[in-house]
């Protein structure tokens, strides 16, 4: 088995060959009796495996809120808004129904997060599928965000606005946000605008739960559901 230097190697020996040619020399050279084909579809097996897993996870009844690692916290400024309200009548437990509010709509947006990746897996080509399997322990991960960052959170933004909506998270802020900035002696006003900053932490989340969820993938034999996930990660599995 090549080493990742000689893999890294190879990837550079790549240019310029046909797609054809690729595949002839990565089936010649990668042991274990694996195609490039089925090394691809392994990698993007596993990516599908982790994003659908773990959005499904994030996106049950306090999949974030109920897990300090995922939770939703709200941002300074915010602190900052809902601390001085809690003395005003209507306003006393404020912060609490912000937070629990904003993790609601990260949750349900989440459950529409797995087909989001669906293109950025298909068009993964031999040579990211190669080096992800040499590289990193969040190498499929990094290859997702890379790929699907800005694109996703076009697409999740107005899914987190509406979930926001939904469990009347923006009303509460812009009512509490209002509130704040008609204080007389508030000299900088606030944002009345959770959404991009509840958006960013819920794709933050989101990318931690794949990552581990391909960790898993990498380390534990018994997470690799499929034959095909057994084979071609046993190609990365000490002493291979």
């Amino acid at each position: 088995m090549l080493r990742l230097s000689g893999l890294l190697l190879l990837s550079l020996l790549f240019v310029g060959c046909t797609s054809q040619q690729i595949n002839q020399t990565l089936q010649t050279v990668l042991n274990g009796g694996l195609s490039s084909t089925e090394i691809g579809n392994g990698l993007k097996e596993a990516l599908r495996i982790g994003a659908r897993d773990g959005a499904e996870e994030l996106a049950r009844p306090g999949g974030y809120f109920d897990d300090l690692t995922y939770r939703i916290l709200l941002p300074e400024e915010v602190r900052k808004v809902t601390d001085r309200l809690q003395a005003v009548p209507g306003f006393g437990n404020i912060e609490e129904v912000i937070l629990k509010k904003i993790n609601q709509g990260a949750e349900d947006a989440a459950s529409k997060a797995a087909p989001i990746f669906v293109n950025a897996i298909r068009s993964m080509t031999i040579q990211d599928a190669v080096g992800i399997l040499k590289g990193e322990n969040d190498a499929a991960t990094q290859y997702l965000n890379r790929t699907t960052a800005e694109a996703l959170t076009a697409e999740f933004a107005p899914v987190i606005n509406t979930s926001l909506d939904k469990y009347d998270a923006n009303k509460v802020w812009l009512d509490a946000a209002t509130a704040y900035n008609n204080f007389p002696l508030t000299r900088q006003k606030v944002d009345t605008d959770l959404g991009a900053y509840v958006t960013q932490q819920a794709l933050n989340g989101l990318f931690k739960k794949v990552a581990l969820k391909e960790l898993d993938i990498r380390q534990n034999v018994s997470a690799r559901t499929t034959d095909l996930l057994r084979r071609v990660f046993a190609q990365q599995d000490p002493g291979a």
